[in-house]
């Protein structure tokens, strides 16, 4: 399936139905008055998330949507049918901007939840209620309220615990593919990973996490270089970054270096990403250059007072001691944010 996670569409909730204009018509009753009903209301547009979709795609194929119009008033004080409301679906993690302004005005992040983003208009009032003293036979009826009508842009935006970020070719699809069910392609050139991946990870009892492979990052990501912004917005929503460094490059200039370069992106990118826990890790250490390497850069990380793991995704060497830290590093955040929810809390609360 084609991974669509951006869809600009236009949306045009329905118009309230006209008022009516009638008289009260029987035998014997020689003056009825005015019995003329209202419109229906306009159907609205109601976007619902949904874990059973996974991509924006279809809104690719059908950008415009539009929820039927109110039916007019009648006589004998009817009102007329309400237009249907129209329920669309998106993937869990979408976000909805208004087109003109860039304001979001939902981010649709649970299963199940639900908004409004353009209502039906009002339906006219029938002449029925325009009777008065001094004029007890009105022959005119309200128009209905148009619907709400915009522009819309839809952004998902991947919902994992864990975002694997690093320069392209480090060995973040192979890493997902040895700890998860996940198979991204794996190829020994750059940017084979055109698209985010999710994974589930099993570690331990009951400590399962989600894990997003992100396409490589490369200098100048954060004004669309390489994959840039497409998918450095999928990092923003993680609880923790992956760093995975690979040292055995021919053009190495050192895993501080590489470290930091990439860091800079996502401070430029989003400036609270950099408060965002980082495991830094370095890879391919079957490879006989790596292990001569990263001795010197495993000093000067520490030196700053970073630790720094390594591991082989393509032996598993390694592997065991990333996954502990992550769910460590996972479970002190969790703390944290459950801790920083109680002190909004009255205290009767926590």
């Amino acid at each position: 399936m084609k991974f669509i996670d951006e869809a600009k569409i236009f949306i045009q909730a329905g118009h309230g139905g006209r008022g009516c204009v009638s008289f009260r018509r029987e035998k014997y009753v020689p003056r009825g008055g005015p019995n003329g009903g209202d419109g229906g209301k306009g159907g609205d547009i109601i976007f619902h998330a949904s874990h059973n979709l996974a991509t924006l795609l279809d809104f690719r194929y059908r950008p415009r949507h539009e929820a039927p119009n109110g039916a007019g008033g009648e006589g004998n004080n009817r009102t007329g049918r309400s237009g249907e409301d129209i329920e669309i679906a998106v993937p869990v993690g979408t976000v909805i901007k208004d087109a003109e302004s860039m304001e979001i005005l939902a981010d649709l992040t649970g299963d199940g939840e639900r908004f409004i983003a353009a209502r039906g208009g009002i339906g006219g009032k029938g002449n029925a209620h325009f009777t008065s003293s001094t004029n007890r036979a009105p022959r005119f009826a309200q128009d209905g309220m148009p619907g709400e009508e915009r522009w819309i842009i839809l952004e998902l935006k991947l919902l994992a615990d864990v975002g694997i970020i690093g320069r392209p070719n480090v060995g973040k699809s192979t890493f997902i593919s040895r700890v998860s069910a996940a198979r991204p392609k794996i190829a020994d050139y750059p940017f084979t990973t055109l698209v985010p991946n999710l994974g589930v990870v099993s570690y331990g009892q009951n400590q399962g996490f989600v894990i997003a492979d992100i396409p490589g990052l490369i200098t100048g990501a954060h004004t669309g270089a390489g994959m840039g912004v497409q998918f450095l917005k999928h990092v923003e929503r993680t609880s923790i970054l992956l760093h995975i460094l690979d040292i055995s490059e021919e053009n190495y200039q050192g895993a501080w270096e590489l470290y930091d370069s990439i860091n800079r992106e996502l401070a430029l990118f989003n400036t609270t990403m950099m408060n965002k826990p980082q495991i830094v890790a370095i890879n391919k250490t079957d490879l006989p250059i790596t292990r001569e390497r990263m001795k010197k850069d495993i000093d000067i990380f520490r030196e700053k007072g970073i630790e720094i793991l390594t591991f082989s995704a393509v032996t598993g060497e390694g592997l065991e001691g990333i996954l502990g830290r992550i769910t460590e590093q996972l479970a002190q955040s969790r703390r944290a944010q459950r801790a920083k929810g109680e002190e909004g809390k009255p205290d009767d609360e926590k």
